[in-house]
């Protein structure tokens, strides 16, 4: 039954692969992976755009912003595939990227990155400071959602409302205020060697912030109702006023803040609240993870039996994320963890994100993990993020990359304006409102601007992937969903290198030396049978599998490979002791031939296809052929 399930799902969207690299199934190059994650956040700039701007199809953007309000609000980042800056999720990704670099500054630096990481997040901050103009005012929001998406329109066409919302003593928004203060928090820390000044400039405005946050409490989308629709804060302020003194005090190491983290811990839920996600919206457990760390590090004093009850959290929410907890967060098939329909991603790679840093602050501790009475190694919750990585890179039973512009199979109609509509450095003519929509939008192509290091909303609990620029739920990219994953990624690409996380953190200025790749490890890979004469080779490997209802299932991925000097036609292929469903190839009568969309395939050259059951692999041969 469940197989039929699966059929059914997963049919509807059939898995159609061209590979033009024998090598496809070599081990992830996460430092690539980390280079174009960093560059996604090139496409999602505001104003005017500078004269390094490496992604060209995108120009200056969103120039009069703040100007009927009396506020320079020029620049910061459009948080998805619209045009509107919201500021909440916009600090959020700032906070992350500040923390990726906090972490593992130091293998980004190796990998030559660090540079463009540090410029990523000051684009964010540079916004920020012009946001917050005086000490209890901060501009929240840019643009309205209702009105933006009324419209399909590149960032440089924008005719629609860009009214500046904003946040004061009358109308106060301390989730807003507190992620601010967050953000502006660890981004001090990431400029402090390299410019100093900016730093100090940057803990000012989040010391005034955090002030603002807590002496008037409310919540921002009660102030800025247009953000309710879009970003509403579903978890109140607690968990952001929490968040922000946490980072506060890791940047300033001012007492205030300990002492704030273990006097409210109890009543403002960090102790209490039992979390299976973490994101722009819930950040209990990320305030968790940072007090734990700071338990670690022998920093608790009088607050250890408060910060203890953190650290318990914690732990639970780490449990949960390998399947060793209490309450244990959902998995598809394929075994990515499942929070909700739309844009799950942006979960999978902040949980991700926590189990990497918490794997190498008990690793540093020389500790471990406690869960339902089993110790677990740190290293399980390394291994769990890589999964996650690993599945997104295109290790998933569609062998879908869900990084734009990463591997051979990636998504082509992604969910975003500047994206889908042909570049103004191309064709300057103007695209009205609703012209986009109808021009572009409903165009079932590719396209027109690849939006490199695009993380997607991706695939259902099913493992299912629609790649259509209408599934919003699926293809539309966030800027939250990047973030986090600069660290894991810099991470698994530079390795731990041996130095202490619980030390104090030292983010080295940024160098452009770029370290010699490591050598992928090779596959090791089950051919099948093949005479010497015959000039087409075959290899099959098992690449993932699961356990549902008592039974496990293999996904194979076979690789066709053309190894003489002339084009193969008419391939027809003997495929035996299948028992589940196949992508990738057009059954006729017994046989399997190219996918309809193939009708050759060129010396040197390759095919993939995929399949699924529950047994060992398939028998698979060639039947006939024809080179020209």
């Amino acid at each position: 039954m469940y197989m039929e399930k699966l059929m059914r799902l997963i049919e509807m969207t059939p898995l159609l692969l061209l590979l033009f690299l024998p090598s496809a199934f070599a081990g992830h190059d996460y430092n690539q992976a980390l280079s174009k994650s960093i560059l996604f956040f090139e496409a999602q700039r505001s104003g005017y755009l500078p004269h390094n701007q490496r992604v060209t199809w995108r120009a200056n953007s969103g120039l009069n912003d703040g100007k009927a309000s009396g506020v320079d609000l020029v620049g910061g980042y459009y948080d998805a595939g619209d045009n509107v800056k919201f500021g909440l999720p916009m600090a959020f990704t700032i906070t992350m990227m500040s923390w990726s670099i906090i972490e593992y500054g130091k293998q980004m630096g190796a990998n030559g990155e660090l540079g463009h990481a540090m410029e990523a997040v000051k684009w964010g901050t540079d916004y920020l400071i012009k946001a917050h103009p005086e000490p209890y005012v901060l501009y929240g929001e840019v643009g309205d959602g209702n009105s933006d998406h009324y419209c399909w329109q590149r960032p440089e066409d924008m005719t629609t409302n860009r009214h500046a919302y904003k946040i004061d003593p009358s109308n106060p928004g301390s989730d807003l205020a507190g992620e601010t203060a967050a953000a502006m928090a660890a981004a001090s820390i990431v400029f402090r060697r390299s410019n100093p000044a900016y730093s100090t400039e940057l803990l000012r405005h989040a010391h005034q912030l955090f002030e603002f946050a807590d002496k008037y409490r409310g919540k921002y989308d009660s102030s800025i109702t247009v953000a309710q629709k879009y970003y509403r804060s579903i978890s109140g302020y607690n968990d952001e006023l929490l968040w922000a003194a946490a980072w506060l005090y890791q940047a300033s190491n001012n007492e205030y803040y300990l002492n704030y983290l273990g006097k409210n811990g109890d009543s403002m839920g960090g102790t209490g609240w039992a979390m299976t996600e973490f994101g722009w919206d819930v950040k209990y457990a990320g305030v968790q993870t940072l007090v734990a760390k700071f338990l670690m590090q022998g920093k608790a004093g009088l607050h250890a039996p408060v910060f203890e009850r953190y650290h318990q959290k914690a732990e639970y929410f780490m449990c949960s994320l390998i399947g060793k907890g209490g309450r244990n967060i959902q998995k598809t098939p394929g075994g990515l963890i499942v929070r909700q329909r739309w844009n799950n991603m942006q979960f999978v790679t902040s949980a991700s994100f926590l189990a990497t840093v918490y794997s190498d602050y008990l690793a540093s501790s020389r500790g471990s993990l406690k869960c339902a009475a089993v110790n677990v190694a740190p290293s399980e919750l390394l291994s769990f993020a890589k999964s996650q990585v690993d599945y997104i890179l295109g290790d998933n039973p569609r062998a879908t990359s869900y990084m734009v512009g990463y591997g051979n199979n990636f998504p082509r109609q992604v969910h975003h304006r500047a994206s889908s509509i042909i570049s103004f450095k191309v064709d300057p003519k103007f695209v009205a409102c609703r012209q986009g929509y109808a021009t572009w939008y409903s165009r079932k192509a590719s396209d027109p601007n690849v939006l490199t290091g695009a993380i997607v909303g991706g695939p259902d609990a099913y493992d299912n992937f629609a790649d259509e620029r209408d599934n919003y739920e699926q293809t539309e990219p966030a800027t939250y969903n990047n973030a986090p994953l600069l660290g894991i990624l810099a991470r698994l690409g530079g390795g731990h290198g041996g130095y202490n996380q619980l030390l104090p953190v030292v983010v080295p200025a940024p160098n452009p030396v770029v370290a010699k790749p490591k050598p992928a490890p090779k596959p090791k890979f089950t051919p099948t049978p093949a005479t010497s004469s015959n000039p087409i080779t075959i290899e099959q490997k098992m690449t993932t599998s699961w356990n549902a209802k008592g039974k496990t299932y293999y996904r194979y991925s076979t690789i066709v490979t053309n190894k003489s000097y002339k084009t193969l036609k008419d391939l027809k292929l003997s495929i035996s002791k299948l028992y589940g469903p196949l992508w990738g190839l057009s059954k006729s009568g017994n046989s399997y031939g190219f996918p309809t969309w193939l009708n050759s395939l060129p010396a040197g050259k390759s095919i993939e296809f995929v399949y699924i059951h529950s047994t060992s692999p398939a028998d698979v041969s060639v039947s006939s052929y024809n080179l020209a």
